[in-house]
């Protein structure tokens, strides 16, 4: 007989249905379904208790490809429907799996909703900054400019950023992750799930049929250790191929230096704190890209605590329940004055 405190040990290959995927070759939904795999075995989630959702679009298919409970529901609602399926069974693992254009244009509302009362589910929002299953318009995410199907002489608005979204919805959890860096996805989806409310992860993915190489200055392996920051709660905010550069508070900005010029010292660089109520500094963070002279901010940006909405509702049907006598439909419709025919 096994004890109860011993969890049962899975593997990346518990989790894969026998489906075939149905991705273009290439595709970073790929690597966003291996971490997937992954980062379930390592929390020893058992597939009967995993319920994995999804709204339109080319990562919207990825519910076919899991070993689980899944929900291929319609456009934008991925959001909605997840927070049915949470307060129905708070006892699942609920992760909606999300596109920029599925996730912020007609889901937007969904979303910020969703993360406005912290309902406990996993949003993975996959961002490639272009409509891909309908073939290549615009998303909300695209830069300004962009040139597309649907913008033949550039977008002429400015794009959504998923954090700051997140961070205006009052938002516990943001954490970031390229497709390409499979470690680092499976830390932030296992980080994901371990929070209680509702958790973002933003993975930057490559649509190589449509808008191949946009995210080309943070992805490529040789720069990546330039032009991005890997955040951990509790260290040094450093960077750089040799771990040399870091990030400081220069008036009301975050600066990017190098320790040791300058009379910049170890000492100056900023330390992490994901857990700070105030999200000044986390918006900054999430802010920061290559453009503007700073790394672009991965790993768990925040992560704090507070109510979730799934278990205030339990608690609160729980309360009134136990002041009511009614517990069927029968007893409520034999409630008040009734008669036999």
């Amino acid at each position: 007989m096994v004890s109860a405190d011993i969890k049962p040990i899975f593997t990346p290959k518990d989790y894969k249905s026998d489906q075939a995927v149905r991705w273009c070759p290439g595709c970073g939904d790929h690597a966003l379904l291996n971490s997937l795999h992954k980062a379930m075995s390592e929390l020893g989630l058992e597939s009967h208790n995993v319920a994995v959702i999804s709204g339109i679009g080319c990562s919207s298919r990825l519910p076919y490809y899991m070993n689980t409970y899944g929900f291929h529901t319609i456009h934008g609602r991925g959001a909605a429907v997840a927070t049915g399926v949470k307060v129905a069974n708070p006892n699942l693992s609920v992760w909606l799996a999300t596109g920029d254009g599925d996730c912020l244009a007609i889901g937007g509302n969904h979303f910020i909703h969703a993360v406005r009362r912290n309902v406990d589910i996993n949003i993975m929002l996959l961002n490639n900054k272009i409509y891909g299953l309908t073939k290549g318009q615009y998303s909300p995410t695209s830069s300004r400019g962009f040139v597309s199907k649907s913008s033949p002489y550039g977008t002429v608005e400015d794009p959504f950023i998923p954090a700051e979204l997140a961070f205006g919805a009052r938002g516990t959890f943001f954490a970031r992750c390229i497709d390409v860096d499979l470690p680092n996805s499976v830390k932030m989806l296992v980080a994901a799930e371990k929070h209680r409310g509702t958790s973002v992860v933003e993975i930057f993915q490559n649509c190589v049929i449509f808008n191949d190489q946009i995210h080309k200055t943070i992805s490529e392996r040789l720069t990546r250790e330039e032009t991005t920051i890997q955040l951990v709660h509790g260290e040094k905010m450093l960077f750089g191929k040799n771990k040399d550069k870091g990030i400081i508070v220069d008036g009301w900005n975050l600066k990017a230096i190098v320790v040791g010029e300058d009379g910049y010292t170890i000492e100056d660089v900023l330390t992490h704190d994901a857990k700070t109520l105030d999200n000044t500094l986390h918006q900054k963070l999430a802010l920061m890209n290559p453009e503007n002279g700073l790394p672009m901010a991965l790993g768990v940006i925040r992560a704090v605590e507070a109510p979730t909405y799934d278990r205030s509702i339990e608690d609160q049907v729980k309360a009134i329940q136990e002041k009511r006598p009614i517990r069927k439909l029968r007893d409520l419709l034999l409630t008040g004055e009734v008669w036999e025919m």
